[in-house]
């Protein structure tokens, strides 16, 4: 079994008081890439181990795969609910497509405990139904991006929401990676209708898909991740298959693949690109979650979406940690603008999201710089990457999530004062210091302390 991580255990703990205290369906939120396969493992396991019957439930063929080797590795035996898997219903585990597990609930055993891969789907019809099938059963929810493309909650599947790991703590403490983020152009989104909460695809791509734009695409990535494996998202099949073969054209090997090679095509080109023969892949939706390849270096964003789950599920396929990696976001579609840096730390909530009034989720504004086109904070006064020093008048126009709204100098305070909020140890203060160009970074860190230990001693004194 896998040595658990503090934070896993902590999990696992709350689970369980959970459960034996009658709750019956539990949301657990963790960061892409902070091992929510190795927490699966660990409550299956723990469950067959005592004659528990249990399903895991995901939605793609990969994830199977993946699972299913996982498994295999910690000594789990199990069966398949999957059209062109081995059924074997004797094993108390199971691994079961929603889709073939939707058209089977009559035939198959029925689960005492159940896993959600990816549940923030569960909305869906299909899904749905098999969760309303099982009334009896625990339900255990697994995403690292809890709500559904319309903001809304889903508060009518799981009663309680266990929060894991941040992301910005999950990076500090090298489970995941740190990041560069560009967005070095932005295509504008006027004109875009929205269909069924995001942006229409076809009118996406009569964006996105223009030998123009896929020159400025690889013209930034040869001056900002030059050599690095990186992947792409894109809008349609079509669209993926114009990048790659001008990024062939350009000199830079580069495959596409979709979710209709068959799997041994889809081995072999990620073979290639994990050994670096090949440096760019192209999907549009196939490896937006689940995918767990620590040598991707780079991730090219062309696809805008409304979505800001599906926005984090694709910046987390490239926060895997590698030994001296710090990887690249290229966002060409202003999703960052739209939606936040990768590390914001959310308020998560089965409820849903909170929204202003244009529609927009609430979390901190961020910036570009002009000069080498890093994307941080919108409270940030000095680039934190070239040094470039951001102009900051009595009101100041700043681009934020599509549209031009003017910060005031008590804004930009506010958001300074929010950012210094965040930020704990010392050290992480005189770094933050460091990155407004504070003269006395070390004097104005051990201040803030101070003030700090003074206002905790009046609140402990009454």
């Amino acid at each position: 079994m896998f040595q658990l991580r503090d934070y896993q255990t902590d999990i696992i703990h709350q689970a369980r008081e959970l459960i034996k205290s009658g709750v019956k369906s539990i949301l657990i939120q963790s960061p892409c890439g902070s091992g929510k396969t190795a927490l699966t493992a660990h409550m299956i396991g723990a469950a067959a181990s005592k004659g528990i019957p249990s399903f895991f439930i995901v939605h793609r063929r990969e994830l199977l795969y993946q699972s299913a080797k996982t498994f295999d590795e910690v000594g789990i035996q199990h069966g398949f609910i999957a059209s062109g898997f081995p059924a074997d219903p004797r094993p108390l585990v199971q691994i079961a497509s929603i889709q073939s597990l939707a058209r089977r609930l009559d035939k198959v055993k029925t689960p005492k405990l159940i896993v959600w891969d990816e549940c923030h789907r569960i909305a869906c019809k299909s899904w749905s139904a098999v969760h309303a099938h099982y009334p009896d059963a625990i339900h255990i929810g697994l995403t690292a991006t809890p709500c559904r493309l319309d903001g809304k909650g889903l508060g009518d599947w799981f009663a309680t929401l266990i929060r894991g790991p941040t992301v910005s703590a999950l990076i500090t403490q090298g489970y995941l990676s740190p990041y560069k983020a560009y967005a070095p152009t932005t295509i504008s989104t006027e004109g875009l209708h929205t269909k069924m909460g995001d942006y229409v695809t076809n009118e996406i791509v009569k964006l996105v898909d223009k030998p123009t734009i896929t020159g400025d695409v690889i013209a930034h990535y040869k001056r900002l991740a030059p050599g690095k494996r990186a992947l792409i998202f894109c809008a349609s099949i079509k669209h993926s298959a114009h990048v790659v073969e001008q990024f062939n054209l350009a000199g830079i090997p580069a495959e596409h693949v979709d979710g209709e090679a068959d799997k041994s095509t889809r081995d072999a080109a990620m073979k290639r690109f994990q050994e670096g023969k090949t440096l760019i892949i192209s999907n549009v939706e196939l490896f937006g979650e689940g995918l767990d390849i620590p040598s991707i270096e780079a991730v090219i964003l062309l696809r805008m979406t409304q979505s800001l789950g599906l926005a984090l599920q694709q910046i987390g396929r490239v926060l895997r940690p590698g030994i001296g990696k710090t990887a690249i976001i290229l966002d060409h579609v202003g999703n960052l603008q739209r939606h936040g840096l990768p590390d914001e730390d959310r308020k998560w909530s089965l409820s849903g999201r909170e929204h202003n009034k244009s529609g927009k989720s609430q979390d901190a504004p961020v910036r570009t710089c002009p000069k080498c086109f890093a994307v941080m904070k919108a409270a940030m006064v000095r680039c934190k990457y070239c040094g470039h020093i951001f102009e900051v008048e009595s009101r100041e126009v700043l681009e934020r999530e599509g549209e031009l709204v003017e910060v005031d100098k008590e804004l930009l305070r506010r958001e300074r004062m929010r950012e210094q909020g965040r930020v704990n140890g010392f050290e992480e203060l005189v770094a933050l210091g460091k990155q407004r160009g504070y003269k006395h970074a070390y004097m104005w860190a051990r201040n803030v302390m101070q003030a700090r230990q003074a206002k905790q001693a009046r609140r402990r004194q009454g």
